[in-house]
């Protein structure tokens, strides 16, 4: 247990004790759950650096809410949202989740935003018996487990993982494109490092090597170093572990040089605003993808109304970061109702590992979890941005 929740004094009541033989015993909090409510925490970036997917993300995670309550909660009991501002920044995210552990008692924490800050939060959160659910970041830390830390068994994790979808994604382009020169430029954090794991994987197991590889500091602008040493070395397709702004800088730089080479970028550059905000600068990038980014002008049935009710609330059109959001909270939902009116923090997680299918409404493959998996998916695509729209190239993909 951390230094910090031996001040905590969390009760003992407060933890329940769940069963499996192959396992030790995990410890689960029951915090949270009063006859009419089930509080949920979240830490999101609200202000800082990849804002651009906090604030959606919490507006579709309060869209979620606002809709299972006014159905009547979930057997009952209505959920109370807390949502505190991280700023992407590692030691807010732990001090944000310390004050919803101790705080406001959160029986869970729900679709947290990042991966160096829910790294960093995440063992606050199993010392303390709390389930981290689908966090918004695909790194293997937030879904694969060792039985003999049985603490870990409380993540779990419904977005497409960087890894395995960068390395789908690559074989595909590889396989069809021919390409000989293959390298990266990726930030210099855990979610980067996921993706250059993933991008030296599939090398590997097509028997090349990295032409260059190349990083940048979280929160860097310029780019130009990376791309100049990438066009010299000849590479001919640049696999980008970047975000938003940096997926924009890097091919707007190697436009600027008159570099025409091909992008791929990882899941998170797969996002409205990639082609909203770079224009020109981004026409033709290729980027992995869980689902298709739906279009107010061509979405049909729930997701049309989906949409506008979406941009009713909050003034602006819906992205693929809102779907994630609300998604998180409504397959934490369907989960606790199959957990039953008798709620528990056992109960939720024998719920969650029944091996039960959750469907959302945007056509993303289904959620399945198990005792020996915490992982919903791995099934990838490849959508290219053309005519500033993102259009699926290929689905079904897996490496």
């Amino acid at each position: 247990m951390t230094t910090s929740f031996k001040a905590l004094g969390l009760a003992v009541s407060a933890i329940a004790l769940t069963h499996l033989p192959a396992y030790a015993q995990t410890k689960v909090t029951n915090e949270g759950i009063t006859p009419t409510e089930i509080v949920i925490g979240s830490h999101q970036d609200l202000s800082g650096p990849i804002k651009g997917w906090g604030v959606p993300v919490s507006n579709g995670m309060k869209m979620a809410t606002e809709e299972i309550n006014a159905a009547g909660g979930i057997n009952g009991r209505k959920i109370k949202l807390i949502i505190e501002d991280s700023g992407y920044d590692p030691k807010r995210a732990v001090l944000a989740s310390q004050k919803l552990i101790e705080k406001d008692k959160i029986f869970a924490m729900v679709g947290p935003m990042g991966s160096p800050t829910v790294l960093a939060a995440q063992d606050i959160l199993f010392d303390a018996g709390v389930l981290q659910l689908f966090p918004l970041t695909a790194a293997e830390f937030t879904f694969k487990f060792d039985p003999a830390k049985p603490q870990e068994r409380l993540k779990f994790n419904n977005i497409l993982p960087y890894v395995e979808s960068t390395r789908a994604a690559l074989k595909y382009m590889i396989d069809t494109k021919k390409y000989a020169k293959p390298c990266i430029m990726h930030q210099d954090d855990e979610y980067g490092k996921s993706v250059l794991d993933g991008f030296k994987q599939e090398l590997t197991a097509l028997k090349m090597t990295p032409t260059a590889i190349t990083s940048y500091k979280r929160g860097a602008s310029d780019f130009s170093a990376q791309v100049a040493k990438m066009k010299s070395d000849g590479c001919d397709l640049v696999v980008l572990g970047t975000v938003i702004r940096e997926t924009i800088g890097a091919m707007g730089e190697a436009k600027k040089l008159g570099w025409k080479v091909d992008f791929l970028g990882a899941t998170p550059t797969n996002v409205l605003e990639v082609p909203a905000l770079g224009k020109e600068a981004v026409e033709g990038l290729y980027a992995a993808a869980g689902f298709e980014i739906p279009y107010e002008d061509t979405a049909k049935g729930k997701v049309k109304d989906w949409l506008a009710t979406y941009k009713k609330e909050f003034g602006s059109s819906a992205n693929t970061q809102a779907i994630i959001g609300y998604n998180a909270m409504m397959t934490f939902a369907h989960y606790a109702k199959k957990a039953g009116k008798d709620l528990t923090g056992a109960k939720m997680l024998d719920a969650l590992e029944s091996g039960d299918v959750f469907q959302d409404i945007f056509g993303s493959p289904p959620t399945k979890f198990s005792k020996t998996n915490h992982l919903a998916s791995t099934v990838t695509q490849v959508q290219q941005v053309k005519n500033g729209r993102w259009v699926l190239v290929k689905d079904n993909l897996n490496f």
